[in-house]
């Protein structure tokens, strides 16, 4: 039987299906499974990193050096798709990962802006939320760290040139900006979900349509891969229970 984790590790790969010869920057155990499955099935042009300063092969060996100012010219030339996480997220796909409350006085300091405007505004963006909530899928961020879709608009074409944001993955499904205006769709149900419990858990309106599919079944390869080979201490299992 796959586990609601193997689902979401499955959702993550499939961000970057399509995207080529690309750096993927997952960020967390469950989108780094994802990237690791994605290259070693389906996007084998994939660029794996360490998260650090190295190139790494499917064994975790190193495959080369990637140096910051190489990074960098990676990023502003779109040549990466970022799986990034979200403290908060509205329905046009703002992200908050600064602080929560108002700016002035805010009632919690999280990490901060860090990459977020320069990933959102040159190269393909994802997210991935392993509890989805209405503290986290909010009306209104906080603060605007990655940029949505309504904001890059407003900024002009300089903004919204390479402005893309794939999709977001959470433990009850997958959402794309499909949406009236570019906001969050309800694209897939992960199985054993109901789209009374998304829209529950929800805390602005999201457009779902009147058949929502679920979330591909992973193949008895894939599994075998997320269960032997990527992750056979079942670290997924940590991240998203049920």
């Amino acid at each position: 039987m796959t586990s609601r984790a193997e689902y979401c590790v499955i959702a993550c790969a499939e961000a970057w299906r399509g995207d080529g010869e690309v750096l993927a920057s997952p960020m967390g155990p469950i989108p780094s499974f994802g990237a690791r499955l994605a290259k070693r099935t389906f996007a084998p042009d994939l660029l794996l990193t360490d998260g650090e300063a190295m190139l790494v092969a499917l064994d975790g060996t190193v495959e080369g050096w990637l140096p910051y100012r190489r990074h960098l010219t990676m990023v502003t030339g779109g040549r990466r798709h970022v799986m990034m996480g979200a403290s908060q997220i509205d329905r046009y796909g703002n992200q908050n990962i600064s602080c929560i409350g108002d700016w002035e006085r805010p009632a919690r300091q999280l990490l901060g802006v860090r990459g977020a405007p320069v990933n959102t505004l040159n190269n393909p963006v994802s997210y991935w939320v392993p509890r989805h909530s209405p503290r986290v899928f909010v009306e209104r961020v906080d603060m605007v760290s990655g940029v949505g879709y309504d904001r890059a608009e407003a900024a002009g074409p300089s903004a919204a040139r390479f402005h893309r944001l794939p999709r977001v993955v959470s433990d009850l499904g997958v959402f794309d900006f499909a949406g009236p205006g570019r906001t969050m769709r309800l694209a897939s149900l992960h199985p054993g979900v109901t789209v009374d419990e998304v829209r529950a858990a929800t805390g602005f309106e999201l457009a779902i349509g009147a058949d929502v599919p679920y979330t591909r079944e992973p193949s008895a390869q894939e599994l075998r891969l997320i269960r032997e080979v990527i992750d056979p201490k079942g670290l997924r299992d940590r991240e998203v229970r049920g």
